[in-house]
């Protein structure tokens, strides 16, 4: 297995050379992108349990299509309800769960497995350190995300905020704890910490960063690639939030800016005039996929150059 991926790893340095400079639209990556170590733990996890009997996942594992059909394709099952489980082992995700969650799932006499990030638990663990010390905790972040839902459940009385609007609607508390959902932009999360203080001068306000480091060299990463690109991008599934942040941040230094899939939503019209593009990738995003797309992009680039110097072609 280990040579397999060296290889692999070794031919899509090889592409990527031969390729370079083959025509006249470079075409660069992030310095950071793709799966993040929690990501593909998670399925390493999933794909070992599943080989030692059957597994059902309770929700999306990571949010990303072909990730979760390969899964399908092992025999592991997906349910959003764990009394609809018919396995008896059952996988928590990437998200991660509340303790009440867990339980009412033991409680079914199910065998929890748990593939929660280890800085999803950070995110935990912070927030309870917040209201044991008495702070009323406020998580930056997307109120139906199960993320949050996981972060938020074991919590008697909380706020989630995602932009100014939801700060100006705070109460007035004293002591006020505020942590985030991993995959947030971390300029929001200090923008919205820094209203909160505003917004509550008397208030005793308490900040605990619980953006993920993989999210925050994305995000860092993908500023400098759009800012170097004439055209970005970003691979990741539909319903990943940490993709759409990342389209979300490049659309601020590059104004031609793609979300897609794989590489069959590349569309060639994208890449007119281009010359220079740039390809970065959510944290749930496979290797192969990302390789795939940028192969197609260089296809685009050649078929182009083809058709501005034919001549020289039907030389060759």
């Amino acid at each position: 297995m280990v040579r397999s991926r060296e290889r692999a790893a070794l031919d899509r340095r090889r592409w990527r050379l031969y390729t370079a400079k083959s025509v006249g639209m470079r075409v660069i990556r992030a310095n950071h992108l793709g799966m993040c170590f929690g990501v593909r733990d998670a399925i390493e996890l999933a794909n070992e349990r599943a080989e030692a009997g059957p597994l059902t996942i309770l929700g999306d594992l990571v949010h990303n299509a072909a990730v979760l059909e390969d899964l399908r394709s092992r025999g592991i099952a997906v349910a959003h309800d764990p009394a609809r489980v018919t396995t008896h082992t059952v996988m928590v995700t990437a998200h991660g769960a509340s303790e009440r969650a867990l339980a009412r799932t033991r409680a079914l006499g199910l065998e929890v497995v748990e593939a929660t990030c280890p800085l999803v638990r950070v995110a935990h663990r912070a927030l309870a350190a917040l209201v044991r010390d008495g702070y009323h905790p406020v998580v930056i972040g997307q109120r139906d995300h199960v993320e949050v839902h996981g972060l938020t459940e074991d919590l008697d009385t909380f706020d989630v905020v995602l932009d100014e609007r939801d700060v100006l609607a705070l109460r007035s508390r004293p002591r006020i704890g505020v942590a985030s959902q991993t995959t947030q932009p971390v300029d929001r999360v200090r923008s919205l910490v820094a209203l909160i203080r505003r917004q509550f001068p008397q208030s005793d306000v308490r900040f605990i960063d619980t953006v993920c480091r993989p999210t925050k060299e994305r995000q860092d990463a993908a500023v400098d690639l759009a800012r170097a690109s004439d055209v970005v991008i970003v691979i990741g599934g539909a319903n990943s939030n940490n993709t759409r942040e990342l389209v979300s941040t490049c659309s601020r230094y590059c104004s031609r800016v793609h979300h897609v899939q794989t590489e069959a939503d590349l569309r060639p019209d994208w890449f007119l005039a281009a010359e220079t593009v740039g390809i970065t990738a959510g944290t749930s995003t496979p290797d192969d996929i990302i390789d795939r797309v940028e192969r197609r992009i260089r296809e685009f680039a050649a078929e182009r150059a083809d058709r501005t110097h034919p001549a020289a072609e039907s030389r060759s």
